[in-house]
């Protein structure tokens, strides 16, 4: 077959099976990360001081950022297999 006559197969898709795990995995921590974010607010009747604990301005959005940052390199991740694969 010439590079004309060579058909696309439709049913691929962009991402691996491992990719999607990944993807999974980060989204786990990003809902991770805004859970420790939650709780309860301060009210103009109550001042509560845990809104600025470590948990809710430091970890929680250190986490979050940590698994946005792993969905892109879950998204871009491209296995060693498959790079000999498409070589071939």
């Amino acid at each position: 077959m010439t590079q004309k006559e060579e058909k696309t197969d439709t049913r691929t898709f962009a991402l691996g099976i491992r990719n999607l795990k990944l993807i999974a995995i980060a989204f786990v921590v990003i809902i991770l990360g805004f859970a420790l974010m939650a709780g309860a607010g301060s009210t103009p009747e109550q001042y509560n001081p845990d809104i600025f604990s470590f948990r809710r301005i430091i970890l929680g959005p250190g986490i979050a950022f940590a698994g946005f940052i792993f969905m892109v390199v879950a998204i871009l991740y491209k296995d060693k297999k498959n790079i000999n694969n498409d070589n071939e």
